[in-house]
């Protein structure tokens, strides 16, 4: 039996202390909050297709070479979906950054940091790995 997997990747944006979430538009998790992110197409790069979803989804405008891995997050449960891998990425941008909703994003909140309440999938623990691997306050 094989088994599809598809790869993503998801950037925590942090802007003076806060992180960027998206409200998602459709299923699954509908109406939650959610890193921005996404699939990997092909030919690309995660970090790539990291920045340009980043970009797709909230209008923030981020050189792919300024993200920085988190980590590799692949449980086979992690999106009711079929199983999903991510590669997930930190950027931290300006204070004076703006975003906007667009694409699959029907809103975007940037939320403390330290207090991203529930999010979507894994997203929790994927801000949660990238506020304590640098261990210092944004």
């Amino acid at each position: 039996m094989h088994e599809m997997i598809r790869f993503t990747a998801d950037v925590v944006c942090i802007r003076a202390g806060a992180v960027l979430l998206i409200e998602r538009g459709g299923p699954p998790h509908k109406g939650q909050l959610a890193l921005p992110g996404g699939h990997v197409d092909p030919g690309e790069t995660s970090r790539a297709a990291a920045a340009r979803e980043l970009l797709e989804e909230t209008g923030v405008d981020v050189d792919a070479d300024d993200l920085d891995l988190i980590g590799v997050y692949d449980a086979p449960d992690r999106d009711p979906r079929g199983r999903y891998v991510t590669a997930a990425y930190l950027v931290v941008v300006p204070d004076t950054t703006t975003a906007h909703a667009a694409d699959d994003a029907v809103a975007v909140r940037w939320v403390p940091l330290d207090n991203a309440g529930s999010l979507a999938f894994d997203h929790g623990e994927i801000v949660d790995a990238a506020r304590c691997r640098h261990n210092a306050p944004f």
